[in-house]
């Protein structure tokens, strides 16, 4: 059985990268065999206390909800401390966890050295050499220290990458991590791992930037004696401009949701973003899943584009029927205003604009003399039924010869007050036969 998870920090709200990796995380359980089943964990990754607010715990869960990307199980980090101690106390008697004592500005200092001599800035692993007596000095001079998970120079790493394919990496090239701050606060790697193993995660889908974290947490797992699970790491979101945006991080599901963007917009696009796959206005979540491989997926940045993103919801409104919009919709709209207006909409929200020129007041332009005289005419010829806009322009035709735009538009303008807009034979009987009446003759005097 397949088991994924999304591990957010609580320290903001989700953006746009948070979302993609959510939801192929999402896909990834959800495509699994039906007989097996796949899980999907939301894990909520607070052990920084300092930064961790429970009001973003509340918005990661609303925005998933919104998304309709349903967690199986919720956990908490900072619920399982006692987990991540006895880990820590395990790999310590092992030897594969040391203290180092070097303070942030010894690292930099010796960062910018071996910078400055063209070597890889990696940690010397200096701590390594100190004697007891050196490590009880220090910590009598209330030095506290900070620890380090030792890498194992003798054992290469290696995995079969579900986006990169074959992944090796020589561990004397790696930085020994620190996985825990000299205040005993966690950071990232060892808790993380220790989930993994805990909750029985068989795949990690993840950006690319973690690709150096999964080398040195494939050899945590070995150490704790767990089998690593499988490891697939998709391209980055980069803006259209072809560079990592900033911008992106400022796009959430609150910006897209004040925007009018649909979450089945969000969906469509960011389920085959950075794949061979065509990006389409696809509402069926089980087409999506059916095609959804990580084969597809390239090496290539994916290039996100908010013109997409509104092309598609604009494709995916115009086929909503009114039973999924009614209860967002201006008050009186029934299903043909929806149908009605449906077409010139690119949000939901912009019905309540269109619905003004049933309802009123509108205001119409000023009419030369010639099509004051055409829509006094128009006011008289005006007989009411199954078709009134049909019968309508068919009448002022033969009576007046008009056609094309000289026989629509100034009836559009003296109707709607507009030059453009929802069909006329959907729209006039919404407006009603006394209120399109007043209108002529309003516009004719």
């Amino acid at each position: 059985m397949t088991v994924t998870r999304f591990a957010p920090s609580p320290t903001g709200r989700l953006h746009v990268g948070n979302i993609r990796t959510a939801l192929h995380n999402w896909m990834l359980a959800r495509k699994t065999d039906t007989q097996a089943g796949g899980t999907f964990v939301l894990r909520i990754d607070d052990t920084d206390a300092e930064r961790s607010r429970e009001e973003y715990v509340e918005a990661i869960r609303e925005d998933l909800a919104w998304l309709r990307i349903e967690a199986d199980s919720e956990e908490r980090q900072s619920q399982r401390l006692d987990t991540y101690e006895a880990a820590f106390a395990k790999l310590l008697k092992a030897g594969r966890i040391y203290p180092a004592f070097e303070t942030q500005q010894e690292l930099e200092l010796k960062r910018k050295i071996q910078l400055g001599r063209g070597l890889p800035p990696i940690y010397d692993r200096a701590a390594l050499d100190l004697t007891d007596g050196q490590r009880a000095e220090k910590e009598a001079e209330g030095i506290q220290p900070h620890w380090r998970f030792k890498l194992d120079y003798d054992e290469q790493i290696s995995w079969e990458d579900g986006v990169r394919g074959r992944v090796k990496f020589d561990p004397a090239q790696l930085s020994d991590p620190v996985i825990r701050r000299a205040d005993g606060s966690w950071l990232y790697m060892l808790p993380s791992t220790v989930d993994d193993i805990d909750m029985g995660i068989t795949q990690v889908l993840r950006g690319e930037d973690h690709v150096s974290n999964t080398a040195v947490q494939i050899q945590m797992f070995i150490a704790m004696g767990a089998q690593p699970p499988a490891f697939a790491h998709e391209a980055l979101l980069v803006g259209k401009e072809g560079k990592l945006s900033k911008r992106l991080g400022s796009l959430g599901c609150d910006a897209f949701r004040e925007r009018g963007i649909e979450p089945e917009a969000i969906i469509a696009l960011l389920a085959r973003l950075g794949t061979s796959l065509p990006v389409e206005p696809i509402v069926d979540r089980a087409v999506l899943l059916d095609t959804f491989d990580l084969s597809t997926f390239g090496r290539a940045p994916a290039k996100f584009d908010e013109a997409d993103l509104e092309r598609l919801n604009t494709a995916i409104v115009h086929e909503m029927p009114y039973g999924e919009v009614k209860d967002r919709l201006p008050d009186g709209m029934d299903e043909a205003g929806w149908h009605a207006v449906r077409p010139n909409v690119t949000t939901v929200s912009e019905a309540q604009e269109w619905w003004r020129l049933v309802t009123g007041p509108i205001e119409q332009p000023e009419f030369s003399q010639e099509d004051e005289a055409y829509l006094g005419e128009a006011a008289q010829a005006f007989a009411w039924g199954d078709n009134p806009w049909g019968a309508l322009t068919a009448a002022l035709k033969d009576r007046t010869g008009r056609k094309g735009k000289a026989l629509f538009l100034p009836l559009r303008q003296a109707l709607t007050g507009m030059d453009h807009g929802p069909d006329m034979g959907e729209l006039l009987p919404l407006i009603g036969e006394d209120e399109a009446r007043a209108r002529l003759d309003r516009a004719a005097a």
